[in-house]
């Protein structure tokens, strides 16, 4: 994700205002006490016993411990969405194909918000209740660990639109001409009920019906569209494993493009390959028709750009690639939704960097839990100065010395900003993407970079997430991967760069 031009961060300056603590309080303060209606579901906060056959209502998150449930593991979602944008009103089925993980008597979904009109569990009617963004299961029988099932829920009403705690918008968010869900951190709840944390990742199926004239845009790639009685039916597919917060529906008035990244800008791996066995990798971009002309430079550059990021980080992780512009102020930050990735206006050359950046760092390895967010986008901020450093632009060294210095912004107070918290331990739900994850978690890779060398870090930028592909890691992972793949004489100054630069508070005595 990003926002510019103040700062390249996604979010607002993190300040405590009325807005943010709603969201806050929709989120986490749940956490405080248990499910209740009296039917054990809870996670078991405040009741002092647990049963066992009742599945979590959150993973333990540290900023966002209600998002998530345990007991299962999702593999698939099919939704099947259907959208007028007059009233504003979304009606759903979500089918989720899972694996009980433990045995269950019951087990949650996150879903805030809407109108739970039937669940069915392997086609037998389920009890639930509701709390919260916590939907409670109870099936009619009991499953075993191990067991796959579905779980059907068909819902339907006026989605929200989220504050998160750093005062920042999120969920399903109206726009002039339908819609745009966008679920970074916690928003996709607001449009289907799932395992809404990164750690548990699923293929997609998505259909959007909308009215003739709207075009519905979603992840991966399109499996075709029907009109019927005055509406079309979008359909699209995403195989590869994807985080509810990547996930993505655009509803508007697009100017749709499809083309290939030919095979000579592609490197040889396993991707798709056209009829002559070459490998293609398909590009599809939705464009509001306002943004057209100042996106057309940039996004002509995703060819060049993916190609970069092949030989920079290794085979793109995707069947396919894109964008999604939407209208300035439609949203208040780009985000790297999965192979597909969303800007509120115009794009920058740079801004369409970080956010194909991201589809390696953050999209294909995902965080295990939010305190590992700098994973993201300390990546995606180096991928920006990597870039400029290639193409031209500032070296990475002098964007790290400026940094240090604290004359890399105008403003005083944004110098300031990135040294107020370490990296990897960002002190609240509010402050995930506040300058240090972005700006310090770049500076901890230029570090790297310093101590180990350029050939050695080449290889950390295109190791890491080819040996966590499709997979979730956090900072524990990513510091022993270092380790492990650099010179053991490096060992000691790597991790004086864990102690001082990824977890030590302040500005470091020396640069």
């Amino acid at each position: 994700m990003n926002r510019r031009p103040v700062r390249p961060v996604r979010r607002a300056a993190a300040t405590t205002t009325a807005a943010a603590l709603v969201g806050l309080l929709l989120v986490v303060a749940a956490g405080c006490t248990g499910t209740g209606t009296g039917t054990g579901a809870g996670s078991g906060t405040g009741t002092g016993t647990r049963d066992r056959t009742v599945g979590a209502d959150g993973v333990g998150d540290p900023y966002f411990p209600r998002m998530g449930n345990g007991g299962y593991d999702v593999s698939h979602y099919a939704l099947t969405l259907d959208y007028d944008p007059g009233p504003r009103r979304l009606t759903g089925t979500a089918t989720l194909t899972a694996r009980a993980a433990q045995d269950l008597t019951a087990f949650n979904l996150d879903l805030l918000g809407l109108t739970v009109e039937s669940v069915t569990v392997d086609g037998d009617r389920a009890r639930t209740s509701r709390e919260g963004q916590e939907l409670t299961v109870r099936p009619g029988t009991a499953l075993k660990k191990g067991a796959d099932f579905r779980t059907t829920v068909r819902y339907a009403g006026r989605p929200r639109t989220i504050t998160d705690p750093d005062g920042s918008e999120e969920g399903w968010l109206p726009t002039a001409d339908g819609a745009l869900a966008l679920g970074e951190p916690t928003g996709s709840m607001a449009w289907f009920p799932g395992n809404h944390h990164p750690s548990d990742k699923a293929s997609y199926d998505i259909s959007v019906t909308v009215p003739d004239g709207l075009t519905a845009v979603s992840n991966g790639e399109p499996r075709g569209h029907r009109t019927e009685n005055g509406r079309t039916t979008f359909v699209w597919h995403s195989s590869e494993p994807l985080a509810s917060y990547t996930a993505t529906v655009a509803v508007g008035r697009y100017k749709v493009t499809t083309s290939q990244i030919t095979a000579d800008r592609l490197t040889e791996s396993d991707g798709i390959k056209s009829t002559d066995g070459r490998r293609r990798l398909p590009v599809y971009t939705a464009v509001d028709p306002v943004e057209a002309g100042a996106s057309r430079k940039a996004l002509a550059r995703i060819p060049e750009i993916v190609g970069w990021g092949e030989r920079t980080f290794g085979p793109y992780p995707f069947s396919s690639t894109g964008a999604i512009v939407d209208r300035e102020g439609d949203a208040g930050y780009a985000l790297e939704t999965q192979t597909r990735p969303v800007y509120a206006g115009a794009p920058s050359t740079v801004l369409v960097v970080h956010e194909l950046a991201h589809q390696w760092y953050g999209d294909s390895v995902t965080p295990k839990t939010w305190r590992d967010m700098w994973l993201n986008e300390g990546f995606a901020t180096y991928a920006e100065w990597l870039w400029d450093e290639e193409h031209g632009g500032r070296t990475a060294q002098s964007v790290f010395a400026a940094l240090y210095r604290g004359d890399y912004y105008d403003e005083p107070g944004a110098n300031e900003a990135v040294w107020a918290f370490p990296p990897a331990d960002p002190p609240g739900a509010a402050h995930v993407s506040d300058a240090p994850v972005y700006q310090r978690g770049a500076m901890v890779l230029h570090k790297i970079r310093r101590t180990v060398g350029d050939p050695a870090f080449r290889e950390i930028l295109r190791g890491w997430p080819t040996t966590y592909r499709h997979r979730n890691a956090n900072t524990a992972d990513f510091t022993s991967y270092v380790e492990r793949a650099t010179a053991p004489e490096h060992r000691r100054a790597l991790r004086e760069i864990w102690t001082t630069w990824l977890h030590g508070e302040g500005r470091p005595s020396r640069p």
